[in-house]
C-alpha cells in the first residue's frame, strides 16, 4: 500500500517533516543528503524519495554551519581553453555529482600567483581541491594542504594524494615510431616551463632519441596554444628536422596549420604527433596522437578526494594512470631531408610527388 504523504500547503517542508513522514532521525535525513555513504543505499533512496514527494530542499548553508562541511569542491586549471582540461573537468563534475558534491571551477591563466590568490579565496567554500597542474612551488601547496584537502593532478609531490598520466613510455614509443620510419631529426615542441608533464615528456623524448639514434632538437613556447604551434612552423622548416612531436594535440594542429601555411604537407614533408587524444580525430589528415583517458582522470581524483576526506590514510596514494600511442595519418617515412629540399629555403629544388 503507497504511504500517504501530507504535504503542508501554507510553509515549505522542513527536515523534521522529512524525518516524520520516513519514521526516522532528522539526524538521518541531513546524512542521507550531506553523508549519504555513511547510510544503506536503500535508507538514502527512501529518504529522498519522501523529501522530494513532500518539496523539501535542503538548506546546504545551515549544514555547513552545522557539520563544517560546504557540500562543494573546487577544480583549479591552468588554461580552461586547453581541450584536455575541458574534458578533465566534465569527468570531475559529474563524479562529483554522484557523491553529492558541487563543483567550482577556477582559471589561473598560467599563473603561479593567481593560482595562490585563487586557492586561498576559494578556501573558505569548498571542502577540498582538485589541482590540475599546478605551477605553484611545493612549499606554497603545502601550506595549503594544511588548511584543505588537496588532490594533484601530473603533478608528483610525495606525501599528497595524486593522480600522475604517464605519458613517458609512449612518447618513447612515438620517437621509436619515427625512428622505425626512417625519421633521424625531430622536434620536441615543448609545453609550459613549470609543467611537471612537459618536463617528464621531454626527458623521454631525449632519451628514447639517445636510444634509437634520432637527433631531438626543443622549440620552446610560452604556452601550448594553437598559435604557439603556428609560429614554430618556420623554425621546424630551417632546422633541417622532418618530425614533430608535440607537447599536446593543440599545438600540434597549431604545427600542421603552420606547416600548411608555408605549402608544406603533412604527412608528406613532415610527420607529426600530438598527445592527448582530444583533437586527433578532428585534424585532417587524422593526427598520430598519445591518447590521454581525461574524463576518467578527472572521475579518479573526486574519487581520491573523497576517500582522503574520509580517510587521512589515503593522504599520500599515488595513482598512475597509462598512455596509448595511436598511430593515424600523420605519420609517414620522411622525404631527402636537407636545407635545400625544403621549397622556403633559397634554390631549393622544387620536390615533386613521390610515386
Amino acid at each position: 500500500m503507497e504511504e500517504k504523504i501530507v504535504k503542508s500547503v501554507d510553509r515549505a517542508p522542513t527536515i523534521s517533516d522529512v524525518a516524520r513522514q520516513a519514521k526516522v532521525s532528522r539526524a538521518t535525513v541531513s546524512r542521507a543528503f550531506g553523508q549519504p555513504h555513511l547510510l544503506s543505499r536503500e535508507m538514502v533512496a527512501h529518504v529522498r524519495a519522501i523529501a522530494e514527494r513532500l518539496g523539501y530542499v535542503p538548506n546546504h548553508t545551515a549544514r555547513a554551519l552545522s557539520t563544517g562541511k560546504a557540500g562543494n569542491l573546487a577544480l583549479l586549471v591552468p588554461d580552461i581553453t586547453n581541450p584536455f582540461f575541458a574534458s578533465l573537468m566534465r569527468g570531475v563534475q559529474s563524479k562529483a555529482l554522484s557523491t553529492q558534491y558541487a563543483t567550482f571551477l577556477a582559471d589561473s591563466d598560467e599563473n603561479p600567483d593567481l593560482e595562490d590568490v585563487l586557492i586561498a579565496k576559494l578556501a573558505a567554500q569548498v571542502d577540498g581541491f582538485i589541482l590540475a597542474s599546478p605551477r605553484l612551488p611545493k612549499k606554497t601547496l603545502l601550506q595549503h594542504a594544511g588548511r584543505r584537502v588537496c588532490v594533484l593532478i601530473n603533478r608528483d609531490i610525495p606525501n599528497f594524494a595524486r593522480i600522475l598520466v604517464d605519458g613517458a613510455k609512449s612518447y618513447e614509443q612515438a620517437v621509436e615510431h619515427l625512428a622505425r620510419l626512417g625519421h633521424r631529426a625531430a622536434a620536441y615542441v615543448s609545453g609550459p616551463r613549470l609543467s611537471w608533464s612537459n618536463g617528464q615528456r621531454l626527458r623521454a623524448v631525449l632519451a628514447a632519441g639517445m636510444r634509437y639514434g634520432v637527433k631531438i632538437i626543443q622549440f620552446a613556447t610560452d604556452r601550448p596554444t594553437f598559435e604557439a604551434g603556428e609560429a614554430c612552423a618556420a623554425g621546424l622548416i630551417e632546422s633541417g628536422t622532418t618530425a614533430v612531436l608535440a607537447y599536446d594535440d593543440l599545438l600540434a594542429q597549431g604545427v600542421m596549420a603552420g606547416l600548411a601555411r608555408h605549402g608544406l604537407s603533412v604527412p608528406e614533408d613532415f610527420s607529426v604527433v600530438g598527445c592527448d587524444g582530444v583533437l586527433a580525430t578532428r585534424t585532417y589528415p587524422p593526427l598520430t596522437s598519445i591518447a590521454i583517458d581525461c574524463h576518467s582522470a578527472g572521475e579518479k581524483a573526486v574519487e581520491l578526494l573523497v576517500d582522503v576526506m574520509h580517510d587521512k590514510s589515503s593522504s599520500g596514494k599515488r595513482i598512475v594512470l597509462p598512455t596509448d600511442l595511436v598511430i593515424r595519418a600523420t605519420t609517414a617515412k620522411p622525404r631527402p631531408v636537407g636545407r635545400a629540399y625544403h621549397p622556403l629555403m633559397p634554390g631549393s629544388p622544387k620536390q615533386t610527388k613521390s610515386e
